[in-house]
């Protein structure tokens, strides 16, 4: 299991465009891939469970990977988050 912390830095947070995105690429992993932010841990693989987090710009998370490609499946969404979703701001 590899994991790592993050922070949100993209104006809206973790909101629905994003989390679709973030759940398509996690999708492209055979791992298990999670999201916890304060306690509270989600399946990444699953847009109604980040969407739960409710987690919104400056929040803290940290995400873990367990299981085939799981150092590549981490690296793969602390890209993305620290991309911004490629969205404009």
């Amino acid at each position: 299991m590899v994991s790592q912390d993050i922070l949100i830095v993209n104006r809206l947070g973790l909101h629905a465009r994003a989390a679709a995105q973030l759940v398509r690429m996690a999708n492209e992993y055979p791992c298990e891939i999670m999201l916890d932010k304060a306690g509270q841990v989600s399946d990444a693989k699953s847009v109604m469970q980040v969407l739960m987090l409710g987690a919104t710009e400056g929040a803290a998370l940290k995400v873990s990977a367990n299981g085939e490609k799981e150092k590549e499946a981490l690296q793969a969404v602390v890209d993305l988050f620290a991309a911004r979703f490629n969205e404009l701001e």
